[in-house]
């Protein structure tokens, strides 16, 4: 059994000529810094669909216009990856926001919000509370963990 597909090694081609080629090829101001996350290939080749993220550009209509951009310069850059892969035949490119890294920072935002409010929540109210961490009996003595005297 094969270890890797072809449309997987095709994928993972695609995503670094596409960028490199965003990076250093595409000259309109518009288009801010952008990341190609993903590249996931058709079986039959005949699509590819790249999935990109823009640093620090998170408004829908930054995202939008990014997205224009990308897709009206695909005929480009699906002409230069022809001359940079050997393919029979060049996957249509089509362009989609990638919303998992935004989502992700939404969640572990979250997240961090949780420990905070349970930190918040297991503080102890009083102050004046023994150093000691130890369970007491009754009259005072320390216990073990099992609840015998030491």
């Amino acid at each position: 059994m094969r270890e890797f597909k072809r449309t997987d090694r095709v994928a993972d081609q695609l995503q670094q000529e596409l960028a490199v080629l965003i990076q250093r090829e595409i000259k309109d101001p518009r288009l801010g810094m952008v990341t190609v996350s993903s590249v996931k290939v058709s079986r039959d080749l005949g699509y590819a669909d790249i999935f990109v993220t823009l640093l620090g550009e998170n408004d829908a209509e930054r995202v939008r216009e990014n997205l224009g951009v990308l897709k009206r310069a695909a005929g480009f850059l699906r002409s230069q990856i022809a001359r940079r892969i050997k393919l029979r035949h060049v996957p249509e490119l089509r362009f989609h926001y990638d919303e998992s890294v935004l989502r992700g920072h939404h969640l572990s935002a979250l997240i961090d919000e949780a420990v905070a409010s349970d930190k918040r929540h297991d503080e102890p109210a009083d102050d004046a509370a023994s150093d000691d961490d130890a369970p007491q009996r009754g009259d005072g003595a320390p216990q073990r963990g099992d609840g015998e005297p030491r």
